[in-house]
């Protein structure tokens, strides 16, 4: 669960749009929130009795999700297959050649917040190799990126909206993994799991491409625990599934990786 203030100031205010929603009748749409927020809050709105809240992030496995609010009247196409929201989201193509320039995730971040857009206006940033990438955004906003998201990098880009038909996402490959280490610390489980040295974790982490729960996190001696989701720019991300005690004293971890 999400515990942060500005989490429980996140969800407040989604709880607030729930209310509008229900005395409007209409369905009212959230910004683009990150997982933990999504779950708390879908949690919070079923408590109302009158709102129902439906996550959507342009495709299923979408991590980043606008929230439909509604009465039940008006939500029950939603309910029953989020992707009729075809109104929530939009995607945009981004083409390049990276072949001798490779542009990371958050070299397409940083060009896209850039372009004078805040974070929470825009979903997941799909990767596509030397092409360029995807992005999923709000759709009052194609027309903006059209026009101002013209560089990554040292790149020039043409940038247009697709049809979500068009997205190309590559079904996650899911590999599960199991580690005794002497301690929880992040960087000893991450680099079990995502198989590389505990230094070279230790380096992602503190260069800031590692989240713990989808959040930043720059201390590689942060301890991990069940439930726990590590993902780290380019590795994919691990989901603690169980941790035991051995008879000496050491942890057994079970872990998936999805990549």
């Amino acid at each position: 669960m999400c515990a942060a203030t500005h989490c429980r100031k996140e969800v407040a205010e989604i709880l607030e749009q729930a209310e509008r929603a229900a005395r409007s009748w209409d369905m009212h749409y959230t910004h683009f929130y990150t997982p933990p927020v999504v779950q708390d809050a879908l949690a919070a709105v079923n408590q109302l009795g009158d709102v129902t809240a439906v996550a959507w992030g342009g495709y299923p496995q979408a991590e980043r999700c606008r929230i439909a609010l509604g009465r039940e009247e008006v939500m029950l196409a939603a309910k029953e297959d989020p992707s009729q929201l075809t109104d929530a989201v939009a995607a945009l193509d981004c083409r390049g050649n990276f072949m001798f320039d490779p542009a990371t995730h958050r070299d397409f971040l940083g060009a896209i917040l850039g372009t004078g857009v805040v974070r929470d206006r825009v979903g997941d940033v799909l990767i596509q190799g030397e092409g360029g990438a995807q992005i999923l955004v709000e759709p009052g906003l194609v027309d903006h990126f059209e026009a101002s998201l013209t560089k990554v990098r040292t790149v020039p880009v043409e940038t247009r909206g697709v049809p979500l038909s068009q997205l190309r996402v590559a079904p996650p490959k899911r590999e599960e993994t199991n580690s005794i280490e002497a301690s929880l610390r992040l960087d000893a489980v991450g680099s079990a799991g995502f198989r590389m040295s505990r230094s070279k974790m230790a380096d992602l982490i503190k260069s800031g491409d590692v989240k713990l729960n989808w959040r930043p996190v720059s201390k590689a001696s942060v301890e991990v625990k069940e439930g726990d989701v590590v993902s780290c720019a380019g590795k994919g991300r691990l989901e603690i599934s169980s941790i035991t005690t051995t008879k000496k004293g050491k942890f057994a971890v079970s872990m998936v990786r999805f990549v």
